[in-house]
């Protein structure tokens, strides 16, 4: 459907259904931890700040686990199409719970918002990214879709967390935001059904029954060959590096809202920076660089000796991982028993932003390129599986590096993360043998 030239309308559609859907996200993600931290702040919930990580993270895991089995139901019985508005709309759902939440000042609402969010998820994140990549005739364009994708993603982050982040960066304003995450979900839910003409026939039926081409050919009645099965190996060794990535990721953000604001001068000519900036800054650098990296992707696949291979472009986005958090520890080496400067916290967002765009949009590319395709919207899942369970350990990282020196425990951090770069570079030959034909 598409050509080399002009990406097709159903790119777009696709796209922006992700802006909404991370828009309204990533504000409730950071309303959820401020929501929780302001009433450990005044003696409610009867929490502390590492339950406050926690709940947090549950919110971030549970969106990731629940496409796999959202997955599953799209390859096998249900359309991609049908599913998403039943997504969008039980996000939609979730997110007025968080408003009862805020309001009662209860914990039932609030795992409630966690439960239907995730249900949510489960119906849109995998199906919007495998309908997008059904949409291009060619391979070599994914990695720049994805990329351009990517960005219209942290458009959606970099909205929701600047201005409904600062909406509550007084600690009161959580009923509205709540709110106004549920109304941006609901615009979601018509853009995509009214978008979704653009598709032609792309995710009516699940993707296994798009595959059957007549009666005698159907292929969920043939074993995986050798070679689909490699590639399944080589996505689920991807798949464990990316667990360290998104663990050191997601851990980075709990020093900068509970760390980093008694240990760090955050007021810019008389303007006190709210916290949510830094997610801020995260979107719009991933905003910013994703046509960037569309075009450095595209010019490295157009060189005479060819492109870089997935996974050495991925070792490469670990290694920058490593190095953002060499300067977040290096922050509190230099700023002695004073405040560091800002700029350390600005410096630190850009690379850790610049390691995500190289490592995080090639695994929907990696995957829609190789994955079977009767198991293409469930190996979207396994990626996202990855994400699950750093986001469900990073809380009790946090906890752990708490009982260590600031920079001592983040410059492990990085260590580990630079060792990991190294390590998938040195096997990239063999996972790139893998995935041949």
């Amino acid at each position: 459907m598409s050509t080399t030239h002009k990406r097709p309308f159903g790119f777009w559609v696709c796209s922006l259904s992700y802006t909404f859907e991370r828009m309204a996200y990533y504000a409730a993600k950071y309303i959820l931890t401020m929501f929780v931290a302001g009433q450990i702040v005044n003696g409610g919930l009867g929490l502390t700040d590492v339950d406050a990580a926690k709940i947090s993270a549950n919110l971030v895991a549970f969106t990731y686990i629940s496409p796999l089995i959202g997955g599953y139901i799209t390859d096998r019985y249900v359309g991609a199409r049908k599913l998403v508005p039943v997504g969008t709309l039980l996000m939609a759902a979730g997110y007025v719970c968080g408003y009862f939440a805020s309001v009662q000042t209860s914990l039932a609402m609030t795992n409630a918002m966690i439960i239907l969010v995730s249900i949510g998820t489960a119906f849109f994140k995998s199906q919007v990214s495998a309908i997008n990549g059904r949409l291009f005739d060619s391979k070599e364009e994914l990695d720049a879709a994805f990329s351009i994708q990517y960005s219209f993603v942290n458009i959606g982050s970099f909205i929701g967390t600047t201005f409904l982040g600062a909406m509550c960066a007084n600690k009161t304003n959580f009923q509205p935001a709540f709110l106004i995450c549920a109304a941006i979900m609901v615009v979601c839910t018509v853009w995509f059904i009214v978008g979704a003409r653009h598709f032609g026939d792309i995710g009516l039926k699940p993707f296994k029954a798009e595959e059957v081409k007549d009666e005698s050919a159907k292929e969920e009645k043939q074993p995986l060959t050798k070679n689909e099965k490699q590639r399944i190996v080589a996505i689920f060794i991807v798949s464990i590096f990316s667990i360290i990535f998104w663990l050191f990721w997601y851990l980075a953000y709990q020093p900068v809202y509970f760390y980093w604001p008694e240990h760090m001068n955050w007021n810019v000519g008389g303007f006190q920076v709210p916290t949510s900036y830094f997610d801020s800054l995260n979107g719009f650098c991933c905003m910013a660089l994703g046509p960037i990296m569309a075009v450095v992707w595209g010019k490295l696949a157009a060189r005479p000796q060819g492109d870089l291979d997935m996974f050495k472009k991925t070792s490469l986005g670990l290694l920058l991982l490593g190095i953002a958090f060499v300067i977040f520890a290096g922050a509190d080496v230099v700023r002695g028993d004073g405040q560091a400067s800002l700029l350390w916290i600005v410096a630190f967002g850009i690379v850790l932003s610049l390691g995500e765009m190289v490592f995080s949009p090639l695994g929907n590319s990696f995957v829609s390129k190789f994955a079977p395709a009767r198991l293409l919207t469930v190996m979207l899942g396994v990626w996202n599986v990855a994400t699950f369970f750093s986001a469900k350990s990073y809380g009790y990282l946090y906890e752990f590096l708490q009982k260590f020196p600031f920079a001592q425990g983040y410059f492990a951090v990085a260590a580990i993360a630079i060792v990991s770069a190294v390590v998938l570079w040195a096997i990239s030959g063999k996972l790139n043998s893998l995935v041949e034909e």
